[in-house]
């Protein structure tokens, strides 16, 4: 068979006009107007606001109520997160998660946001000889529970993390309470930030016998996950874990900030 043959289905002229927004959008960080991006795209002014309406709908843009103008939404991170977290995290990451778990013993989770919630995408669990978990990989960790999601929100950006606390602030459920508490929750995410780490002490009651600090990994400035520490509670406090591995996992941190910024550099 031909692969280069001409294929017997239409192109969906829809979805590569959708795509094309996506794009111009992408490339605006500040965001743009309906007539800004029908100047950048060639299409008509009407079909870009058809389109930006179905893109707002399903969750791809958000629309400035203040001056009409629209930005990408944090579902957008579906269509490009998981091959990025892969390269990044396969390539750099893992192999110092190893010489990790030679130095801290206790497992950690390499994990990035996936919309409303933490994804662990490495792990030493299943190495680690004090692991009471061995399948990780792909677990979904709450933001507001956990240290690993108390990490990211506060040290990702003012905009984002006004997105994914309004998100979570929609939900019904206990589990989501505080994200309708912004005082309080203003207040914690301050402290990790001053304190440059989160921790979670049988907080979380579907892992009520476990304690973990975590701490964010970033490149270059730009936030690309977190990295945690888990531990049998009754092992040590909060205090006795920062002493004895937070450095480490500060290392850790610094050592991905550099190995990528020399990558881009490489490149």
């Amino acid at each position: 068979m031909n692969k280069d043959r001409v294929s017997e289905y239409k192109s969906v002229r829809g979805l590569s006009r959708g795509l094309a927004l996506l794009n111009a959008l992408n490339r605006l960080d500040g965001g743009a107007s309906p007539t800004r991006l029908a100047e950048l795209t060639g299409l008509h002014r009407t079909t870009v606001r058809r389109l930006l309406e179905t893109l707002q709908e399903d969750g791809y843009v958000r629309r400035s109520e203040s001056d009409d103008s629209f930005r990408l939404a944090l579902k957008v991170r579906e269509l490009s997160e998981g091959f990025r977290d892969e390269q990044w995290i396969s390539a750099t990451a893992a192999p110092l998660l190893a010489e990790l778990l030679q130095e801290v013993v206790w497992p950690t989770d390499i994990s990035t946001l996936d919309v409303d919630a933490m994804v662990v995408r490495e792990t030493t669990h299943r190495f680690s000889r004090l692991s009471f978990h061995r399948s990780m990989v792909g677990r979904r960790l709450p933001l507001l529970e956990t240290a690993t999601g108390q990490a990211y929100l506060a040290f990702c950006d003012d905009a984002e993390r006004e997105q994914i606390i309004a998100l979570l602030a929609s939900r019904e459920g206990p589990e989501y309470r505080l994200a309708r508490d912004p005082v309080t929750l203003d207040n914690l995410l301050r402290k990790v930030r001053h304190r440059g780490y989160a921790e979670n002490f049988m907080a979380w009651n579907q892992e009520e016998k476990i304690a973990s600090i975590a701490v964010p990994l970033h490149s270059g400035g730009r936030l690309l996950g977190c990295l945690n520490l888990v531990y049998v509670a009754k092992a040590m406090s909060i205090e006795q874990a920062v002493v004895k591995y937070l450095p480490a996992l500060q290392r850790f941190a610094g050592r991905i900030d550099q190995l990528l910024s020399e990558a881009r550099k490489d490149d």
